[in-house]
């Protein structure tokens, strides 16, 4: 392949991507024409120009709607999503022993960034080496109208591409009248990916702007609703500030009430409302909240046929409040109708999935987690809930490979390697549970749950003192978790300290009754001569064998 120029100047999002798949899509339909079709949705969303040779499994309701009612801005785990569904399509397509440079890379937009990592990461460098370069010519200076500009972040909104609308919304913003329509649309796109990327004093910076420069309700009222959220919602729970928030929400119902278009009215109403109401549910008042949903979704009643992600999210909502306050026939419901909205749409499949396993509907809950692995891009949270629900069933062996895919695909997944360390150390698959330990350990170290298998292993090992530490560390960062507790108290008693082995198991039955921890106790009580509690807890152990 010829070199590829990285610089994300001026095409933007997916430079390196869109070269790559316009030299092997065209192969690829004549000889793996399935594939394309597989892997359609990263494709269109890396080089859209490739749309009419690649058809879309199912085209995303955002096509067909008008601008004013795509109010979904992907997360920024999306592009991550991308880059494996694009690895593994370039990975199954491309000849063995191919090669690619790409020169430019430190000016490549952030989504090349990550799919040269998954790529080099993913594909063997015996199939495809990839030779990256600093230098590179450079590009001219970026001279776009507004309407050029528009036209790349309006796509960016749609695909999730948050680094690329912030810089070039604030280009835009730079280039329009500051407080006209235009320029709204700029602003209001870069403080919403500013705030999805955590970038919260930035993004309230431009909420703050759009006060000093405009005396447009509606605008007024966005910002407000916008502001609200980042203390709402701030990645760090500890710096949350429901209080600011809630004063920030109610001016923007007060702005939303008295709009003069009463479909406008209906939905900025309605929307602040939703707003509202997660600020009531991050004070525990799901009552409150699951009112608030409600008056939402009657104001959007008014709206007829308009607005259906609007609908879509109040629906999934209050689905989720429902499910809270223990009306699951409603909840579910309510899920289906959300996502027949929008079925390529995988985070209400999670939702309803997580409901139903912990209903008891398994079949149907796998059958959930298996569709939200189907309608789009690798998601490995699809695959972590279905690894769980395997594992409650028995079926190790499926869950250790849907663990095992959540790790190919997101190997910063902490979970996967605490819940595949724990597997793996029950069927005493002890030194591939300890390398899991020691990656998870990596990304957080002190972890208990690490800790508590590490101590599990060390102690099938005979390596006790090693153990002993792991456990004390685990009991002192987490003493809550029985495990933790349990583990110790079969080191314990391996040791030799038969009525510490006793209480560390009974802490742990405290905590989280358990055949087996009834078992180990019956044993230790048993050594220590006190039949009759041994007795007793073999007896548990049975019912709740």
């Amino acid at each position: 392949m010829p070199l590829i120029d990285g610089h994300r100047r001026p095409r933007g999002p997916y430079t390196v991507a869109a070269a790559l798949l316009r030299h092997l899509v065209p192969q690829a339909m004549e000889r793996a024409g399935n594939l394309v079709a597989a892997h359609g949705i990263e494709i269109r969303a890396a080089a859209p120009e490739l749309a009419g040779l690649v058809p879309a499994r199912r085209a995303p309701i955002e096509e067909s709607l008008p601008e004013d009612e795509r109010i979904l801005v992907p997360a920024p785990r999306r592009t991550l999503r991308l880059a494996n569904g694009l690895t593994e399509f370039v990975r199954d397509v491309v000849r063995p022993g191919r090669a690619i440079a790409v020169c430019n890379v430190a000016e490549t937009d952030p989504t090349d960034t990550e799919l040269l990592e998954v790529m080099t990461r993913r594909i063997p460098a015996t199939t495809l080496t990839v030779m990256l370069y600093s230098g590179g010519p450079k590009p001219p200076p970026d001279t776009r109208d507004p309407d050029e500009l528009w036209a790349v972040v309006d796509r960016c909104t749609n695909e999730g591409f948050l680094h690329a609308i912030v810089e070039l919304g604030e280009l835009g913003m730079a280039r329009t009248e500051p407080g006209g329509a235009r320029w709204w649309r700029f602003a209001q796109r870069t403080a919403t990916a500013l705030g999805g990327l955590g970038r919260v004093s930035e993004a309230r910076a431009v909420w703050d702007r759009v006060r000093e420069t405009s005396q447009d309700p509606a605008m007024h009222a966005a910002s407000a609703y916008g502001t609200a959220m980042l203390d709402a919602r701030h990645p760090d729970p500890a710096r949350r500030d429901l209080t600011r928030a809630r004063a920030w929400i109610n001016e923007a119902i007060a702005i939303s009430g008295l709009l003069r278009d009463p479909a406008e009215r209906a939905f900025k109403l309605g929307f602040d409302r939703n707003g509202l109401a997660l600020i009531e549910l991050r004070h525990g008042r799901l009552g409150a909240a699951l009112s608030l949903v409600e008056s939402a979704l009657e104001l959007a009643r008014e709206l007829g046929g308009r607005h259906p992600l609007h609908r879509m999210v109040l629906l999934a909502n209050r689905a989720q409040l429902l499910a809270a306050l223990g009306d699951t026939k409603e909840a579910l419901e309510d899920y289906a109708a959300a996502i027949a909205l929008n079925p390529g749409f995988p985070d209400y499949y999670l939702e309803r999935g997580n409901l139903l396993a912990k209903l008891g509907q398994h079949e149907e809950a796998l059958a959930d987690f298996e569709q939200a692995v189907r309608v789009g891009p690798p998601l490995p949270e699809a695959h972590y809930n279905r690894a769980e629900l395997c594992a409650v069933l028995g079926d190790a062996e499926s869950a250790l490979a849907d663990l095992g895919r959540v790790i190919e695909l997101d190997p910063s997944y902490l979970d996967a390697y605490i819940n595949r360390a724990g597997l793996l150390a029950a069927a005493e698959r002890d030194e591939e549970a300890r390398a899991d330990v020691a990656a998870g350990l990596a990304l957080d170290p002190g972890n208990a749950h690490l800790l508590t298998v590490l101590g599990q292993v060390d102690t099938a090992a005979g390596r006790l003192d090693e153990a002993r530490s792991a456990l004390d560390r685990a009991v002192d960062r987490a003493p809550g978790l029985a495990a933790a507790w349990g583990n110790r108290g079969v080191l314990r008693y391996a040791a030799g300290d038969l009525a510490g082995a006793a209480e560390d198991l009974t802490r742990a039955i405290e905590l989280q009754p358990d055949a087996d921890l009834y078992a180990n106790r019956a044993v230790a009580y048993r050594a220590l001569g006190r039949g009759a509690e041994a007795e007793a807890d073999e007896h548990r152990a049975d019912r709740l064998s």
